[in-house]
């Protein structure tokens, strides 16, 4: 499978082209291949931001209500503790 690509030219302030260089060149990657993921990572946060916003708002409240206040259920053991 062959992906498609396309060319963008990008200006970026000199002190962010500097971090993105030497970051990537930390990373043994390049530039555009660390570029490419910081896209990705930020379309990826944006569009979860979307899925769960959607999410929320197809909630059903009173479901959620009657779940939380039903009654029943085992306590805690001794041993099940936060630390």
């Amino acid at each position: 499978m062959t992906t498609r690509t396309g060319t963008f030219p990008l200006r970026l302030p000199l002190s962010l082209k500097a971090a993105v260089e030497a970051i990537s060149e930390r990373d043994g990657t390049s530039m555009n291949q660390f570029l490419v993921v910081a896209a990705a990572e930020k379309i990826a946060a944006m569009q979860t931001e979307t899925f769960f916003a959607e999410r929320a708002a197809r909630a059903d409240l009173a479901a959620f209500r009657r779940v939380l206040d039903r009654s029943g259920g085992e306590a805690p053991r001794a041993d099940d503790v936060i630390e």
